[in-house]
């Protein structure tokens, strides 16, 4: 598949991106209530879901512009590897059956993101500081 190879950088940032869009609708559903969701509305920032809200509204804005991608990455990677750890594997440890399997991914993506950067495409870039 050599024919994508010079789109490489590109599709790295179309990457980062749409997981910070995705990530991003976590935080607002949880602070500004939107979309509306029953259980994960006002929350508060001295819960652990309230304190991951709030990473997921920075950090995805972070990772939207593709501002500080490596460290906002490196930390959501983490925080999602614990809201694995802490919400399902208790359940039962096959992502499958207990419902973590997007935990699991963005934790991985989120760890790929703080190894190759924001991509051609990103402020870092911008302002060189994605070396």
């Amino acid at each position: 598949m050599g024919f994508l190879r010079p789109y490489s950088g590109v599709l790295l940032s179309v990457l980062r991106v749409m997981s910070g869009l995705l990530l991003l609708q976590h935080g607002t559903v949880k602070y500004l209530n939107f979309p509306i969701h029953e259980r994960m509305n006002n929350a508060s920032p001295m819960t652990m879901g309230g304190a991951a809200g709030i990473l997921e509204l920075v950090g995805g804005i972070l990772l939207i512009i593709g501002l500080f991608t490596r460290p906002v990455a490196f930390i959501l990677s983490g925080m999602t590897a614990v809201a694995y750890f802490y919400a399902h594997a208790p359940q039962n440890f096959i992502p499958l059956l207990n419902g973590g399997e997007l935990a699991i991914l963005y934790c991985f993506v989120f760890l790929y993101l703080s190894a190759a950067g924001g991509g051609s495409i990103s402020v870092d870039r911008a302002i060189n500081s994605d070396a």
